[in-house]
């Protein structure tokens, strides 16, 4: 069975490596974490390491054998969950005193915790034989955080036999799943991020893992990432065809995030909690309507009410104040904290020089960048080992990255078979097209510029679990990519994991910078920005685009206003303050001069 977390936060998955064993560090302490389980030679690696720390014999499984990524997968996540069985073990049997680990876990809990109060209640009694009980009960009650696994649905590339044929269900995506499936965890969920796989989604009916072993009780739960109410309905009805029930939507800004951003129409997260907040008891009824009957066709047992749904949110939090009021106001379950988590060793796997770089890091060094080769934005923090590399392979005209790893081929310009876009070969066959073309010198900057910026994401975003731990993970190759959000700029300083548990329950302030914008405000002006960006990068806006982006900026008035109207209500956000109302009012007059530069496009008449 799935426990409840004690805690009102998880861990969300980030970039490879830095989340690939948190786990480990923090699930003993009732708070759940994911792992990402794209990359397979980095959960080889991985295993490798762990098994090397347990004392027990390691056995290579190699990647040209039969359904070796899923078995790879699988071992590591039942290795995973054997140490954390242990730790858990080691945990209740400690002794309640100053510094212990089941000390440490009941004082991390949020204020408002039964559990936390039990607890005071046990500390606090002069009875002896009456403590005895009392801590006799607590142990009993300690449960540890989920084992989450975080699948991104866009990264699941075809794999072929040695004859050159597809391996059946063998395509990344299928084969992690697969190696999930397959594990023996039980207090865990499986994360799709990144949309819609229907061939994904299809292959999970064939699996009786993702089954309710009751009302409302699953050994391994869906979760899945969306970025707005109509993405979390179409999802969860496709997946309620198949008799799959989703028990929690993870809400997560569009741009106020880390890795990957997935841009919304100009819908803010303001807006989007509220629809939620509106239609969640709907959202229920519409899964289970489908659900059912296809439970009842294919002989399952059927329920006579939904499975409970979660709504969660994820993407720039960094307050209490903020944290609380999402839980009073939208009713969502719990928040994802991120970034701010990069900072906390206890919690997550970063190198040393990075884990500086992002203690030094300011609004300025987290950039929107266009370097990912899935062709996704993709917030990126400047300075990193990787980007030096990347520099350094361009000043020596020898732009682009071995393409050893292989999980983002998609180009086929060139090539019959996919190949990367970060990778020598295609920046080698790009510039050369580019050059043979008749483009202005400034035109061939600007597009020559955007194919060298791609970067190599699946080795820069697993090295550094490699450096922390002196792995070797591709020889040779030692540069790190790290993708925090923005949010990472008003935390700057490494704490312990009780500093930043102190800080999301509002018992410590950890921020460094008292001018840190509130977490919607930010998101709003992200958005601001990256509307003026896509105006002023378009040179010969057609109908479509001038569509688009009036959708956008209507969307963004109906969000401030929406944002006037909750600071004016009952409803007033904590912690916001007079000058929230003087910064929406500047995203007005910034808006409203966008929004004319977009009505006063040239349109070209064939396109009109």
């Amino acid at each position: 069975m799935h426990t409840s977390s004690p805690h009102k936060f998880h861990i969300p998955v980030m970039g490879l490596a830095f989340t690939i064993d948190s786990p480990v560090k923090v699930a003993r302490y009732g708070i759940s974490s994911a792992i990402s389980i794209v990359e397979d030679n980095l959960v080889e690696m991985m295993r490798k390491y762990y098994y090397s720390q347990k004392g027990e014999p390691y056995l290579r499984i190699g990647p040209r054998e039969e359904n070796s990524r899923a078995r790879r997968i699988t071992d590591y996540l039942n290795l995973i969950n054997r140490i954390v069985k242990s730790q858990v073990k080691a945990l209740k049997a400690s002794a309640f005193e100053a510094g212990s680990e089941i000390v440490k876990y009941f004082e991390m809990l949020p204020e408002d915790s039964p559990l936390k109060l039990a607890y005071r209640s046990m500390a606090e009694t002069k009875n002896p034989r009456r403590r005895r009980v009392m801590e006799q009960v607590l142990r009993k009650a300690v449960k540890p955080g989920a084992i989450e696994v975080n699948i991104m649905t866009k990264i699941d590339k075809d794999n072929f036999d040695k004859n050159g044929d597809p391996i059946a269900n063998g395509s990344d995506a299928l084969a992690a799943l697969r190696g999930y499936a397959c594990s023996d965890l039980q207090n865990s969920a499986v994360v799709f991020s990144a949309g819609m796989n229907p061939r994904l989604f299809n292959y999970m009916e064939t699996f009786e893992a993702f089954d309710a072993k009751g009302w409302g009780r699953f050994d391994k739960k869906v979760i899945v990432k969306v970025s707005d109410y109509r993405s979390a309905m179409i999802q969860g009805k496709y997946l309620a065809k198949k008799g799959i029930w989703v028990s929690e939507f993870r809400i997560e800004s569009g741009l106020n995030c880390g890795g990957h951003a997935f841009a919304t129409d100009g819908m803010l997260i303001g807006p989007i909690l509220e629809e939620f907040r509106i239609n969640k008891d709907a959202l229920a009824t519409s899964l289970f309507e489908l659900y059912n009957p296809a439970l009842r066709a294919k002989n399952k047992r059927v329920y006579d009410t939904p499975h409970p749904i979660k709504v969660t949110v994820q993407g720039g939090i960094g307050t209490f104040e903020e944290a609380d009021f999402l839980h009073r106001h939208y009713g969502v379950s719990g928040t994802g904290w991120g970034t701010p988590f990069l900072l906390c060793p206890e919690a997550t796997t970063v190198d040393s020089p990075t884990l500086e770089l992002l203690s030094r890091a300011k609004e300025e060094d987290v950039v929107l960048s266009k370097n990912s080769p899935l062709g996704v934005r993709f917030h990126y923090l400047k300075g990193a080992s990787g980007e030096t590399e990347k520099l350094e392979r361009i000043e020596k005209g020898s732009p682009g990255s071995p393409c050893t790893e292989k999980f983002l081929i998609s180009n086929t310009e060139f090539t019959k078979a996919p190949i990367c876009t970060a990778s020598k070969k295609y920046q080698k066959l790009k510039i050369e097209q580019l050059k043979s073309e008749d483009l202005s010198e400034e035109e061939f900057r600007t597009q020559s510029a955007e194919v060298l910026s791609k970067e190599c994401l699946c080795v820069g975003l697993s090295n550094s679990a490699a450096i922390k731990y002196e792995q070797v993970f591709v020889k040779k190759q030692n540069a790190v990519t790290i993708c925090p959000g923005p949010n990472i700029a008003y935390f700057g300083k490494v704490v312990s994991l009780r500093e930043m548990t102190d800080h999301i329950y509002g018992r410590a302030n950890i921020i460094v910078r008292p001018d840190r914008p509130h977490m919607f405000l930010k998101e709003l002006w992200l958005y601001l920005d990256y509307l003026s960006e896509q105006v002023a990068e378009t040179v010969d806006p057609d109908k479509k685009f001038i569509k688009y982006c009036s959708t956008f900026a209507r969307n963004l008035k109906e969000g401030i206003a929406y944002y006037r109207r909750l600071t004016e209500g009952p409803a007033t956000a904590s912690g916001w303050k007079e000058n929230i109302k003087r910064s929406l009012a500047d995203a007005e007059v910034m808006l409203a001069l966008l929004t004319d530069r977009i009505q006063n496009c040239p349109i070209d008449l064939q396109d009109a």
